[in-house]
């Protein structure tokens, strides 16, 4: 026995301590996909196997069987000892090309824990295990994982923000292979209660009716889930909408039959519970009982009527006042609110009349119940329409309205007075009414006897009550007098007279009002805040006496122009630059018809002119007279007139075949010249060989019957830009920009002016009437037309309208298109002209960046400079080294002819 004993102890102390063997031996197994596996596993004692979830296979025991291997039943294939727990392992897969990664490929993982990325290889050459982000961006930075051949890739710690989509990386036989990506969806772990909000608490209904309610709930995971509690009598549909982070559940009650209480209850990592009570009633309307007396309201004054009540269902509500329903209007108006079952109506009584006294009803009914209250406005007034007049010979008769009753007293005093109730004597009277009405004024009246008068007396009926007061008089003789048969006619005539008198004087005064004030058109600004420009008062700018220069010097010549205040004159100034010089200038001046406010306006524009200093591309101050007699402002004389005649009279010599030469020589370039950088002084030599020669260091004068070709053009276009540069650099704004204000000089030099005093608006079809001013609409950007508002970028606006003109030789804008309302809504709508006939399609883009809608999107004078330089023609934009030479010719012969103007 002894034996037998120590033998079954010994045989199961070797089987309980035995470890399981699988066959084949070794630590992995790679077969080829379709390929049958067969693990053997020896041991003394009886063992289960652990296998891959997803794999298909036998089991018999000690053995596994799988028929067909495919990837997806790869993974560690597990022997244990059912007594020791002992295990033996080994990995097998399916060789395939690529790791395998388990479906489904969405894998969630509650936030802080580890979350395993089944990313197993199939064959024993895969290294360098990775896991890559594929949003388009770098790894997070706190994005922790530990790789395993074997289990895959485990993402240490989830966060919320590790969500989206991954593939697992690795290398075999040196090439880099990825998987299909899959998706990670953390499970957010809420630190706090969720949010719940329930759109009803107490309701009532009524039996039979449809009960609803509405639960959210936030700040929870998608895993949350909602109960409600409620009599199991009660037949419920309960509908529960989910999405990310919330819940919204919809709880109804078809046909209500008894009074339930609702409860609610959130499970979640947190539990919370919320109730919501119902209660069953009948229809009711319970108005409250008013007090039955009147409601007093001054004539005139306002009132309001107002209703509390509890009812339910919703109630119709009326107002009704003598059988006339009452709906809003100018004169009353009802307004109703509502919170829960309790109602508040208000009936508004705005500026009461006479006859909108009486009894106002208000009505409030639904299917169940009714209920009506009134109320009696009674109008208040002072005593007035007195009628105060002689019945006979011997009685008069005063009338009076009011309420309350409005007493009456009479007082008499000696000749013609305003009043005698002061300083008179009361006369005994009575009073008595004479009309009455429930909710309105009464009317008495009150009679005295003229027998006790005096002769020549002035009597007064003074009534009142306690809102005011009334009184009239009539003055009293007993001898009977004619009234005077001439006075009336000559009152008539003279009334007439005067009358059309002030009809004409009326007519005179408008037509004065509607004559154009000649104003300054540059504005300078003083300071710019947001959108909001402050503009400098010129009158307030000092001028310098440097500027004066001697009338009786000056010999004038033609009118260069003129216009409806003034003219610009030619003259010839001696000693203007040296003693013994002359020179040609223009001179403006004013009518001797001018007013007061036109010569200030001429004042104006010469501090201006002085304040921003000289620029080659203006039209300079040259000086001034302004004592001894009518201000004069002396400035350069331009001898090629304005721009847009110019282009108009060069039309038909227009070289067109250089415009095809300039589209073609745009995209080449020569190494052999220097690239220009024009100076602030300077601007571009434009065909110079064509034009001009030298001969002793002076440049010869243009000839005026040159022909005017593409090079020219894009000249006018750069030098005006670099003058309104200049302008915007001292802050001022042009606000009438136009080829008809730009002047040529020799050398065709182009320069800015201001034409408003030398030109007859009144006359000239560029200007329209807008209000009362004329204005140049075509020229102007939306925010001037529409806000009359004037700035930088509206100035760049109307160099793009200009830049139209001079690339199309003077054709006005929006050919065809007159100055209307049409012509208004065109613009709103974003309408734009299209390219010139000589424009190329880089200069047509720089004219739709200067008319751009948002005036901050248009490029500043600076920008527009640099944009034409790069479309200067080979001959501006290259220069060889004879350039500077020339530049200091000209700066010589205007030295000679002018002031410097750098």
């Amino acid at each position: 026995v002894k034996l037998t004993f120590i033998w079954t102890a010994f045989h199961f102390l070797v089987i309980s301590f035995s470890i399981p063997l699988i066959f084949p031996p070794g630590d992995m197994l790679i077969k080829k996909m379709g390929d049958n596996i067969y693990l053997n596993c020896t041991d003394k004692s009886e063992v289960r196997w652990q296998t891959p979830t997803s794999a298909k296979k036998a089991i018999y025991s000690h053995k596994v069987r799988i028929n067909s291997a495919q990837p997806k039943q790869t993974g560690k294939y597990t022997c244990q000892n059912r007594n020791t727990f002992e295990t033996t392992s080994i990995y097998t897969s399916a060789n395939v090309q690529w790791p395998l990664l388990d479906r489904p490929q969405i894998i969630d993982g509650k936030e802080g824990d580890n979350a395993v990325i089944p990313c197993r290889v199939t064959t024993p050459n895969i290294t360098n295990l990775k896991l890559q982000w594929m949003d388009g961006e770098a790894m997070h930075k706190n994005l922790s994982y530990k790789t395993d051949i074997y289990t895959g890739i485990q993402i240490i710690n989830l966060k919320r923000y590790y969500e989206g989509y991954y593939a697992c990386t690795a290398t075999k036989d040196g090439e880099q292979k990825r998987s299909e990506k899959f998706k990670l969806n953390v499970i957010p772990v809420p630190t706090r209660p969720p949010e719940i909000t329930v759109d009803k608490d107490l309701v009532l209904l009524k039996k039979g009716e449809k009960f609803e309610t509405n639960c959210e709930v936030k700040n929870v995971n998608h895993m949350v889930k909602v109960y409600w509690t409620y009599p199991p009598s009660a037949v419920s549909t309960l509908f529960v909408l989910v999405w990310f982070n919330a819940q919204h559940s919809h709880f109804w009650i078809k046909k209500l039959q008894i009074q339930i209480c609702l409860f609610m209850k959130i499970i979640s990592d947190i539990m919370f519970i919320l109730s919501n009570s119902l209660r069953l009633a009948e229809g009711f309307v319970k108005l409250p009982k008013l007090d039955s007396k009147p409601l007093d309201v001054i004539l005139g004054g306002n009132l309001v009527l107002k209703v509390e009540f509890d009812a339910y269902p919703t109630p119709e509500q009326t107002w009704r006042r003598m059988d006339g329903m009452l709906f809003s209007t100018s004169d009353h108006y009802v307004k109703s609110t509502k919170h829960r079952h309790r109602y508040v109506n208000e009936l508004y009584l705005v500026r009461v009349k006479e006859l909108e006294g009486g009894t106002y009803n208000f009505s409030a009914s639904n299917s169940d119940a009714s209920s009506t209250v009134s109320f009696d406005v009674r109008i208040n007034s002072k005593p007035e329409k007195n009628i105060l007049q002689k019945t006979n010979e011997s009685t008069i008769r005063c009338g009076i309205a009011g309420f309350p009753i409005p007493k009456i007293e009479w007082y008499y005093c000696p000749g013609v007075q305003r009043r005698c109730s002061e300083k008179g004597i009361k006369i005994p009277s009575s009073t008595k009414i004479k009309d009455q009405t429930r909710f309105g004024p009464v009317v008495v009246e009150s009679i005295i006897n003229t027998t006790v008068l005096k002769n020549n007396v002035t009597v007064e009926c003074f009534s009142y009550n306690k809102f005011g007061e009334h009184y009239d008089v009539i003055h009293y003789l007993k001898e009977k007098t004619e009234s005077h048969q001439l006075f009336t006619p000559l009152l008539i005539l003279f009334a007439a007279t005067a009358g059309f008198l002030c009809f004409i004087l009326a007519i005179l005064v408008y037509k004065y009002q509607q004559k154009p004030r000649y104003q300054i058109q540059w504005k300078v600004v003083e300071g710019i805040h947001e959108n909001n420009y402050t503009y400098i008062d010129p009158t307030q700018l000092p001028y310098d006496d440097k500027w004066e220069f001697p009338r009786d010097k000056l010999r004038f010549g033609k009118t260069l122009g003129a216009g409806a205040f003034g003219k610009v004159v030619e003259a010839a100034a001696y000693g203007l630059t040296k003693a013994d010089s002359v020179m040609t200038v223009a001179v403006k001046m004013l009518k001797p018809s001018a007013h007061s406010t036109e010569k200030e306006a001429l004042m104006s524009e010469l501090k201006v002119l002085s304040h921003l200093g000289q620029h080659i591309n203006i039209v300079n101050l040259m000086g001034a007279c302004t004592v001894g007699g009518p201000v004069l402002v002396i400035t350069e004389y331009c001898c090629f007139g304005d721009l847009l005649n110019f282009m108009r009279r060069k039309r038909d010599s227009f070289i067109c075949i250089l415009f095809q030469l300039f589209l073609s020589y745009c995209n080449n370039s020569c190494g052999s010249y220097m690239e220009m950088k024009p100076s602030p002084g300077a601007f571009p030599q434009m065909n110079s060989d064509k034009r001009r020669s030298m001969s002793k260091g002076k440049l010869l004068v243009e000839d005026y019957t040159l022909a005017l070709d593409i090079e020219d053009l894009l000249s006018f276009s750069y030098q005006v830009a670099k003058g309104m540069n200049f302008l915007s650099s001292k802050n001022c704004i042009h606000r009438d920009l136009a080829a008809r204000n730009i002047l040529l000089t020799h050398g065709r030099v182009a320069k800015i002016c201001d034409f408003g005093l030398a030109r007859d608006i009144r006359n000239d079809s560029n200007y329209v009437v807008k209000g009362n001013a004329r204005l140049p609409v075509k020229w102007m950007a939306p925010e001037s037309i529409f806000d009359c508002v004037y700035t930088f970028e509206s100035d760049v606006w109307s160099y793009g309208i200009l830049l139209w003109e001079i690339f199309s030789l003077g054709s006005s804008p929006y050919p065809g298109i007159p100055v209307d309302n049409n012509f208004y809504k065109m613009i709103k709508e974003g309408y734009r002209m299209l390219n010139p006939e000589f424009a190329s399609e880089e200069l047509y883009e720089v004219m739709k960046a200067c008319w751009d809608a948002t005036p901050l999107r248009r490029p500043t004078f600076e920008q527009v400079v640099k944009m034409i330089e790069e479309q200067l023609s080979y001959n501006s934009k290259h220069v060889n080294s004879r350039h500077s030479t020339v530049l200091s010719a000209i700066c010589v012969e205007e030295q000679q002819q002018q002031p410097v103007l750098i």
